[in-house]
């Protein structure tokens, strides 16, 4: 997974961790194997002391957490008995105090780290671990996308390599491969990532028109200039798979209201009166496998 896309995700959750809790500083990253974490993205630091350094399970606060795989905290740092110091240069470097560390756990797997610190020794409240286990919450489910994204990817590349010779009953796994990639896009942070999920789901709604004498815009597809808007396309997809608006909206996170206005908004854009007639039309344009 490539550290800029995660430095996204990382950046912001630790942004949201000095404005919930009111710490100064907030730092993490993620791990590189099972047992190291690199501190990568700092947020209120003073000094780059902190910046690149690795953190071995079981050494240190941010260790103890990855070895616990749970949050841990110490009032002083570098008097604490409670852990091991092989970090004090670099956290004396920063004036830190009080730390607490919290693990980012994904299928309880520990995937990443983040701490908040105070630069004066005081006993950390309930806030302050709520706050602090809310962020590392934000990362845990950026990485279950990122996960599901990769492994769609992976699926939809094979498909679109296979898509000349696949068997009719083929296309329904690419078109269900499709749905659940428009489903993801807006939960994407990372722009270059949303953008080649975006690239692959139109790759996949054009291949069902180069099938051979497979899919409903199989053949040669009558192409127009119908632009739809991409929540437009994300209603259309689950409409396709036959969802109501209620469980369209529970999948796409917006208000049934919103589906049925996107729904209008398609089904004008492409000439149709009742939903039926909107997925045709869209396949025919190329705009759905």
């Amino acid at each position: 997974m490539p550290e800029p896309d995660n430095a996204v995700d990382m950046g912001a959750a630790l942004l949201r961790l000095r404005r919930t809790s009111g710490l100064p500083i907030a730092f993490g990253g993620l791990l590189s194997d099972a047992r190291h974490a690199r501190i990568a993205e700092l947020n209120g630091a003073q000094t780059g002391a902190l910046r690149g350094l690795v953190i071995s399970a079981g050494s240190g606060l941010g260790g103890k957490s990855i070895a616990l795989s749970r949050p841990c905290a110490v009032t002083d740092y570098r008097a604490s008995r409670h852990i091991s110091h092989e970090y004090d240069m670099a956290v004396a470097a920063e004036g830190l105090r009080s730390v607490v560390a919290v693990p980012v756990v994904v299928r309880r797997k520990v995937r990443g780290l983040l701490y908040g610190a105070l630069r004066e020794p005081v006993t950390l409240g309930d806030r302050t671990f709520d706050a602090a286990v809310a962020a590392a919450r934000d990362v845990e489910q950026a990485l279950v996308v990122r996960d599901e994204v990769q492994r769609l990817l992976a699926v939809t590349r094979e498909q679109l390599t296979d898509a000349g010779s696949a068997p009719p009953g083929a296309w329904e796994d690419v078109r269900e491969a499709h749905r659940e990639l428009r489903i993801l896009v807006p939960k994407v942070v990372d722009p270059a990532l949303r953008e080649q999920l975006l690239a692959v789901c139109g790759r996949l709604a054009s291949a069902a028109g180069s099938g051979s004498g497979t899919g409903a815009g199989a053949g040669n597809p009558r192409r127009c200039e119908v632009r739809l808007a991409p929540r437009e396309l994300d209603v259309l997809a689950c409409v396709a798979a036959g969802t109501t608006n209620a469980v369209a909206a529970e999948r796409l996170g917006l208000r049934p209201e919103t589906v049925k206005g996107y729904l209008r908004s398609a089904m004008r854009k492409l000439g149709a009166h009742t939903r039926l007639e909107a997925v045709v039309a869209a396949r025919r344009a190329g705009l759905l496998p």
